[in-house]
């Protein structure tokens, strides 16, 4: 059995497959589209994380593919009915990246509102603006968190014990385990009018592209803060640049894009909005986690017949 591993992997995650009995692993990162094309007949097994594009023209030319394994949790990447028509199984590591995505929505929280990146950068022009760079509390505000699964939910504990207030809206989620977690399951459309700050922890879906729109901010407070670590494309961007400019978004922290990289993208001209290059699960311990789940997932796979976390 062939496994090709097409983007960059922790090397916990190499040595797993290397060391499978019955597993030969290629690690060619960085392929343009036309050359994996040309290749992936050859493997039956596909590690990717969000840089491959596997496509259904990919997806055709992969004659003996059996499996593709996501190191992490997004999968618009891939073309999971154009796979599933193919009996190729799709399968993610929702888990591995959790505490470090919630972690970094929760220091972009910060950030936004104790203005701290354009303080630092302020500071190091040789600048003093203590006066300019006035803040907010984040003590008694409310948090309208969308999206409470693996991540959301963590990001609703540790606000929970900043003491913030905590609502949410999730139409998969029961008012149990809403209860569970310690939030109010909310509407949308009362996220939006109560939250002083909204945080967004859904996947990128036909329902929620363009969740985030100029109708939604209508319907907020003025003066909301958002937060986007989840996905581009949930936040219609020139909507969100419009309510900054008119004064009804006080700052936005955007990890994500509906273009990435974003190049030239008006929201960046923007003092309100601060911003990391899709970070949120770019650390060491997350990096280890998912490839060295995606590679026993694989290799089960492949040599036992099992599937873990498939998606389709």
């Amino acid at each position: 059995m062939k496994v090709l591993v097409s983007d960059s992997l922790a090397k916990e995650g190499i040595e797993i497959l290397q060391q499978a009995e019955g597993i030969e692993v290629e690690v060619k990162v960085g392929l343009p589209p036309e050359e994996l094309k040309k290749i992936i007949r050859d493997y039956q097994g596909l590690v990717i994380r969000s840089a491959t594009k596997v496509t259904a023209e990919i997806i055709e030319a992969a004659e003996n593919l059996k499996v593709i394994g996501r190191a992490g949790a997004g999968l618009d990447n891939v073309d999971i009915p154009a796979a599933t028509k193919r009996n190729i199984v799709v399968m993610n590591t929702p888990g591995g990246n959790t505490i470090s995505a919630a972690e970094h929505a929760i220091s972009l929280m910060f950030s936004l509102a104790r203005r701290i990146p354009q303080s630092t950068s302020s500071m190091k022009v040789g600048k003093w603006e203590k006066k300019k760079f006035m803040g907010t509390e984040l003590y008694q505000k409310t948090l309208g968190i969308i999206g409470i699964g693996n991540i959301g939910a963590v990001v609703a504990d540790r606000a929970l014990g900043l003491k913030l207030k905590v609502i949410a809206h999730d139409p998969f989620v029961s008012e149990e385990r809403a209860r569970q977690i310690g939030v109010e399951l909310v509407s949308l459309a009362e996220l939006f009018q109560r939250a002083d700050i909204i945080t967004i922890h859904t996947s990128l879906t036909d329902e929620t592209r363009g969740l985030i729109n100029a109708a939604s901010f209508e319907k907020m407070k003025d003066g909301v803060m958002i937060i986007n670590c989840a996905r581009g494309g949930i936040i219609v961007e020139e909507d969100l640049c419009q309510a900054i400019k008119k004064g009804k978004v006080r700052g936005a922290a955007l990890d994500v894009f509906e273009k990435e990289p974003p190049g030239q993208c008006p929201l960046l001209e923007l003092e309100e909005v601060i911003c990391t290059p899709h970070l949120g699960a770019s650390t060491e311990e997350a990096q280890i986690k998912v490839a060295v789940a995606v590679a026993e997932q694989i290799s089960d796979y492949l040599l036992k017949g099992i599937i873990r976390n498939a998606v389709n």
